[in-house]
């Protein structure tokens, strides 16, 4: 950004869209977005390493699918309809209602047998932080309508509905995040659940199969 751009902004002016709002637009869908994925499978991995099914098991495993749908949700929106008042109230309560969902399951795990690894703790900074840094940088991308959200969307018809994007997105791009999103969300946090239940199923099995036992030894 050159001096002049930079006393414009100052004095109250805007900048060149392209210098600033394009770049940023680039970089949440092309950069953060797909970015979000690593952590994301690295959390897996170290759920894998620390045997959830035999630890946290099946409640911690429905929280992180909790968890996915808080952030998830409003991602959809946001891909698909434009920026106004009732998409950041969207945006926010799910980010809010994502870090309290956050410290129970991080409660949970601690709680349980299963070892909360300082490099598990650190994915868990990325995954926390890149939720607030996406919804900070979109509502500076969209100063104008943080502006009506604080007036309560007065004078805005549009403030209070779902308002289709005016430029879509390339159906390339959204089937590229779609196929993602299968791949590196539902099919490894799908398979934590079905290990974990399967691993609770188990041990009712052999706990069924002790208490017949003890029965029958009494019995005799």
């Amino acid at each position: 950004m050159s001096g002049g751009q930079a006393a414009r902004i100052a004095g109250g002016g805007t900048v060149d869209t392209v210098d600033v709002g394009d770049v940023t637009t680039r970089f949440l869908l092309y950069g953060l977005l797909p970015g979000w994925f690593v952590p994301g499978l690295a959390d897996w991995v170290m759920h894998r390493r620390t045997r959830i099914e035999d630890t946290a098991g099946t409640k911690e495993s429905l929280l992180h699918s909790l968890m996915m749908a808080e952030v998830g949700a409003p991602i959809a929106l946001t891909l698909r309809y434009e920026v106004n008042p009732l998409l950041l109230t969207v945006q926010l309560g799910a980010a809010a209602v994502h870090e309290a969902t956050a410290l129970w399951d991080v409660r949970t795990a601690v709680g349980s047998d299963r070892e909360v690894r300082p490099v598990e703790q650190h994915i868990h900074s990325f995954l926390e932080s890149l939720p607030f840094g996406g919804l900070v940088a979109l509502m500076c991308l969209h100063a104008d309508q943080v502006r009506s959200l604080l007036r309560g969307g007065r004078g805005d018809p549009d403030a209070w509905r779902l308002v289709p994007r005016r430029r879509p997105l390339s159906p390339g791009y959204l089937a590229g995040i779609v196929v993602a999103i299968g791949a590196c969300v539902l099919l490894p946090y799908g398979e934590e659940l079905v290990r974990c239940r399967r691993a609770a199923r188990d041990r009712k099995r052999r706990a069924r199969a002790h208490r017949a036992v003890l029965r029958r030894v009494k019995g005799s």
